[in-house]
């Protein structure tokens, strides 16, 4: 092994470990699911290793292929694509007090952009699902996602498969480059959480975007609370979701939106990546899809729930994001959305409210963030009395904290 191998492989286990102890945060006799693609196998082995150190009584891995779905979707039979094992099931079930890590960093983003967007909106494990939404709505699980750097992703960042440079801006938005990373989350996130303290003292009744393509009004509900980075179990346990995550958010009230908003990043969804996105809301519904590439793969997973075309989450992000700082697109859901404000259609983040969800709060199986911020984009807080207090200016946050 040379001196740059065990450089690479220390910092694969410094990783792991931020994960685990931070994102997760494992406590001691959990059993830790780490659900990954077969791809990511070096950082799968190392969440093993750092989830043992940590405590775990058990590591079950389940390792996805982007090639067996492919043949799924080429040649299985159209029931496969809802059919969900009753082993699979159980597995999501046994999920319910213990930790959950996934990855992500698809390593081949276009592999199914030749199939039938129909189809592959459609493939969708919705019994999956509706479990997830209910450990969420329960908050059972200490959970994160965090990406694995791979060849091909590197490819579709920096036109090469640039491993090291993507290992860096990895380790730049994640803060492993700091001399103690964990000190820095605690300040990062105390840094969001303030930000969401600063916004729910001013009770505000409704969002506006505006920009180029875009003017939404997205309202709230009196119960709607901004929070930041950090969740919390039933039992108390705190845990960091998304790594990197540069987010304040909140629940908007699913019954009030109106308007059009333009995406201003790619989104890469289930095996594509959607261009160009648009889409038109009236009375908190999208009724209307439009994009200069994948309109077809979004319009599918809407019509897979009833719910799925009303928002479920509203989240702001400035110019100081460490994501949006590298300038980079990452064609990765988990860093993009970390680059610039997004909106998310279907599930609502139930963590950001107040008592118990009620009227106004969307239950749906699917949940998508798609980006709509960036120096263009206005975003305004609308309170009671119509005021509008200016949020994100060029990128800017407007408000002290």
């Amino acid at each position: 092994m040379t001196a740059d191998d065990g450089d690479r492989a220390g910092r694969l286990e410094r990783y792991a470990e931020l994960a685990v102890r931070v994102g997760a945060n494992v406590a001691e006799g959990q059993t830790v699911f780490v659900t990954t693609m077969i791809d990511h196998a070096p950082l799968a082995r190392a969440l093993a290793r750092a989830s043992y150190a940590a405590g775990a009584r058990y590591v079950d891995v389940l390792f996805l292929d982007a090639h067996v779905r492919r043949a799924k979707l080429q040649l299985g039979p159209d029931e496969a694509l809802a059919y969900v094992p009753d082993w699979l099931q159980e597995r999501s079930r046994a999920m319910a007090g213990n930790a959950n890590i996934a990855t992500t960093g698809d390593p081949e983003p276009d592999l199914l952009a030749d199939i039938d967007p129909d189809l592959v909106g459609r493939d969708r494990p919705k019994a999956l699902a509706e479990i997830a939404v209910q450990q969420l709505t329960e908050r059972t699980v200490n959970w994160t996602g965090v990406a694995c750097p791979n060849p091909g992703w590197a490819a579709r960042v920096f036109g090469e498969p640039d491993m090291e440079r993507l290992w860096d801006a990895v380790a730049f938005c994640t803060r492993l480059d700091e001399d103690d990373p964990v000190a820095a989350w605690r300040d990062h996130v105390e840094q969001l959480e303030r930000r969401a303290a600063s916004l729910n003292e001013l009770r505000l009744d409704a969002i506006r975007y505006r920009g180029p393509g875009t003017d939404l009004t997205v309202g709230l509900l009196d119960q709607s609370r901004w929070l930041a980075a950090r969740f919390e179990t039933v039992d108390g346990r705190r845990f960091v979701p998304n790594m990197p995550t540069e987010e304040v958010f909140t629940v908007p009230d699913c019954r009030r939106a109106d308007g059009v908003v333009t995406s201003t990043r790619p989104l890469a969804l289930q095996g594509d990546v959607v261009r160009g996105l648009r889409v038109t809301l009236e009375g908190g519904r999208i009724v209307d899809v439009d994009a200069e590439h994948g309109a077809e793969l979004v319009r599918a997973q809407l019509g897979t729930d009833e719910r799925a075309a009303y928002l479920g989450e509203l989240a702001l992000v400035d110019g100081a994001s460490r994501v949006g700082q590298t300038g980079l697109t990452f064609w990765d859901t988990l860093y993009d959305e970390n680059a610039t404000c997004h909106i998310a259609y279907g599930h609502a983040i139930t963590e950001a409210l107040e008592g118990e969800p009620g009227d106004g709060v969307n239950v749906a199986t699917v949940h998508t963030d798609f980006m709509v911020g960036g120096p263009e984009v206005e975003v305004d807080g609308i309170d009671a009395d119509g005021r509008e207090i200016p949020l994100l200016r060029e990128d800017t946050w407007q408000l002290t904290a």
